[in-house]
């Protein structure tokens, strides 16, 4: 999957300059779905290096499974720099990890739609969140977050104009269907939102 991916973008005249200057990139699905799950929630709105501050917090304090989550007193939680809402929204996460046995295997086959339906069924998982999942989580290759920022400044910045969101859905379906491939170059084709790309290795 990622030769094919890699081998079509680099023939792509607007993204090949970005997989010859950062090589191949991969999409795989997450060691820990629920860890990368919560780092998700927690870059919600906020700047990578805040979410990387409460991250870590949060980490020392708590073991990042649901079990260890819906155990700890939600103080300790807000003690680690997650605001309320963001204390409910990870929690709420965990009782559908627990109580639906969220796991890579449960969504294996699952079609994408499905998959953002059912995670956006869960209050405080908004579209964004979900595709997240689906793309460094589960490990699917046709993903586009069009809601990102990060992606609306690269696919700005390598067609060179300022696009609407429908306009960017439809300027990304030549890339199908590894849209999930050419969001990782996207990320990297400003330099202003490189850190974005944090979100592919770091747990």
């Amino acid at each position: 999957m990622t030769e094919q991916a890699i081998a079509e973008l680099r023939a792509d005249p607007d993204l090949g300059p970005l997989v010859a200057e950062y090589g191949p990139l991969t999409i795989e699905p997450a060691a820990d779905f629920y860890r990368r799950f919560v780092v998700s929630i927690l870059r919600q709105q906020v700047s990578m290096a805040s979410a990387a501050a409460t991250r870590e917090r949060l980490f020392d304090r708590v073991e990042p499974t649901p079990e260890a989550v819906l155990a700890a007193d939600p103080q300790v939680l807000r003690d680690a720099g997650l605001s309320r809402q963001k204390t409910e929204y990870v929690r709420n996460v965990a009782e559908a990890f627990i109580e639906e046995g969220y796991s890579l295997d449960y969504f294996a086959g699952v079609p994408d739609d499905e998959v953002l339906a059912e995670l956006t069924a869960i209050k405080g998982v908004g579209t964004w969140t979900a595709k997240m999942q689906l793309m460094f989580s589960l490990g699917r290759p046709d993903v586009f977050p069009v809601g990102d920022l990060g992606i609306r400044k690269g696919i700005e910045a390598v067609l060179g104009t300022e696009m609407t969101r429908t306009e960017m859905v439809e300027a990304a379906q030549r890339w199908a269907p590894y849209r999930s491939y050419a969001s990782l170059y996207l990320w990297r084709a400003d330099e202003d939102i490189t850190e974005s790309v944090g979100e592919v290795t770091d747990l």
